[in-house]
C-alpha cells in the first residue's frame, strides 16, 4: 500500500510538473527567438519540452502572458473547428455518395472554375469565423470581393467593432482533389488599419478606390499580419501556424478530435538541394531565373550538388516540404503570366510570413514579397521562398542581370 501510495504521489507530482511548464518556446535546446519586424510580437513565457499540447491548450497560453491577444486565440479556435470540418469532406468526397466531386459550373473572379469543394470549403471558412464574432471583414480566392461575414452576403462592410481582417485561400490545389492530391487552406489575419477615415464610407459618400482600399482594410502589406498559417490535408492534418514569434505545427489526432502540437520551432534549413518548380514552364521563364535553376540542375551553384526536383503542384503540400526539409518553392513569372499564378494577399505573403519566421527568405527575385502593399485583392506575384542560400541566390542572379542590363 505504501509502494502504491508513492507511486501515485510520484505521477501527481510529475502531473502537476507538466502542467506548470507546458509552454516553454524551445525544443531539444533550441530556443524559438525569432519576432517579427513590424508589429507587436507576442511576448511568450518559458515552454516546456513536452509531447500532447493542444492548439487549444497552446493559445490559451499565448492568451495568457498576452492579453491583447485574446480575440486572435478565439479566431485560432474558429480556424481549427473549419479545418477538422474540412479534412472530412476532403476524406470523404472521393465516396461514390458524394456529391462534391466536379464543377460548381460557376466562373470565379480568376476565371477559373470553380469546384464543388472550393464553394463549400469557402462557406465553412465564413462561418466558422463569423461565429467567433472576431472579424468583421474577410477576403478570400472565391469572392468577387471582400465580404462582411457578419451579414454573410456579398457586400462590403465595415464593421468597426471588430479587430481583424482575416484573408483565406479555402482549399489550394482543389483542381488535383478529385485524383487525391493533397491540398490545403491558407490564411492570414491582419489587424484592422486604425488610421483609415471610414467617414465617407459609413456615410455611403465613397468610390470604388477608396471602397477597396480603405474602407475594408484588406490591402495590406505581409508587414502587418498579426498572423498566418496552413492547414494540409494529406497522410494527416497538419496545421502550421506563426503568431510573429516562431513557427509550429500541430498534426490532428482524429481519436481525440484535437490538434497536438507535433513540430515544435520549426527551423527551416540554410540550404538544401530541393527544388519545387513548375519546370514544364522553363522556357517561358526570363533569362535569370532560367540560369540560377540551370546551375541547380548541372551541380554548378555554390553548394556544388546537383538538385532534386520535387514539385506536386498544391502550393500548400510543397512549402511544407520545403520548411521540414529545405530547398526552394517557386512560382516564377513567365511569358503567359508575367505576374506568376499565385496572390499576394491570401497566398503569396501568409506564406512569406511563416517562410521568414522560420529563417529563410522569400522574395519575387528583385523585390522581398512581404514589403509589397496589394493594389486589388487578387493580385498576383512572382514567389520564390525557401531556404536562405536558395533563394539569395536567385536574388543575387536577378540584381547580376540587371546590372549587366543597364550597362
Amino acid at each position: 500500500m505504501d509502494l502504491h501510495r508513492s507511486l501515485l504521489l510520484l505521477s501527481y507530482l510529475l502531473l502537476l510538473q507538466t502542467s506548470s511548464q507546458a509552454f516553454t518556446l524551445h525544443h531539444h535546446g533550441v530556443t524559438c527567438t525569432r519576432t517579427k519586424l513590424s508589429a507587436i510580437s507576442p511576448v511568450l513565457d518559458e515552454v516546456c519540452d513536452t509531447t500532447g499540447v493542444t492548439l487549444t491548450r497552446f493559445m490559451y497560453e499565448v492568451e495568457r502572458v498576452n492579453p491583447e491577444l485574446s480575440e486572435l486565440a478565439q479566431l485560432f479556435s474558429g480556424i481549427q473547428t473549419a479545418s477538422k470540418a474540412i479534412t472530412n469532406l476532403v476524406k470523404r468526397s472521393q465516396l461514390p455518395s458524394s456529391s462534391m466531386l466536379g464543377l460548381e459550373g460557376v466562373i470565379n473572379v480568376q476565371g477559373e472554375d470553380q469546384k464543388k469543394l472550393d464553394v463549400i470549403t469557402n462557406d465553412i471558412l465564413k462561418m466558422a469565423l463569423r461565429h467567433t464574432g472576431k472579424v468583421g471583414v474577410l477576403a478570400s480566392e472565391e469572392e468577387d470581393r471582400p465580404v462582411d461575414v457578419m451579414s454573410m452576403d456579398k457586400e462590403v462592410v465595415y464593421d468597426e467593432g471588430s479587430q481583424y481582417v482575416t484573408v483565406f485561400d479555402p482549399l489550394d490545389g482543389s483542381s488535383n482533389v478529385d485524383a487525391g492530391i493533397p491540398t490545403g487552406t491558407i490564411f492570414g489575419i491582419f489587424h484592422h488599419d486604425e488610421t483609415c477615415d471610414i467617414t465617407a464610407f459609413l456615410e455611403g459618400d465613397f468610390d470604388e478606390d477608396t471602397d477597396m482600399m480603405c474602407m475594408v482594410n484588406t490591402l495590406q502589406p505581409g508587414n502587418n499580419l498579426a498572423a498566418s498559417g496552413y492547414v494540409l490535408y494529406s497522410s494527416s492534418t497538419f496545421l502550421t501556424m506563426t503568431i510573429g514569434h516562431g513557427v509550429y505545427g500541430f498534426t490532428l489526432d482524429e481519436q481525440l478530435g484535437e490538434f497536438i502540437l507535433s513540430h515544435p520551432c520549426i527551423e527551416i534549413p540554410e540550404t538544401m538541394n530541393i527544388m519545387s518548380f513548375n519546370e514544364a514552364n522553363w522556357d517561358l521563364w526570363d533569362a535569370p531565373m532560367q540560369e540560377v535553376h540551370e546551375s541547380w540542375r548541372t551541380g554548378k551553384s555554390s553548394l556544388g550538388k546537383r538538385y532534386t526536383s520535387r514539385y506536386v503542384g498544391s502550393m500548400v503540400a510543397d512549402v511544407h516540404r520545403t520548411l521540414l526539409y529545405g530547398g526552394v518553392f517557386g512560382y516564377p513569372g513567365d511569358t503567359k503570366n508575367v505576374n506568376g499564378k499565385l496572390r499576394l494577399l491570401y497566398e503569396a505573403a501568409p506564406m512569406s510570413f511563416l517562410i521568414e519566421q522560420a529563417g529563410g527568405l522569400s522574395s519575387t527575385g528583385r523585390e522581398r514579397i512581404m514589403d509589397i502593399s496589394p493594389e486589388n485583392v487578387h493580385q498576383r506575384v512572382p514567389v520564390v521562398m525557401g531556404s536562405k542560400n536558395e533563394v539569395q541566390e536567385v536574388i543575387d542572379g536577378y540584381k547580376k542581370w540587371d546590372a549587366e542590363k543597364e550597362t
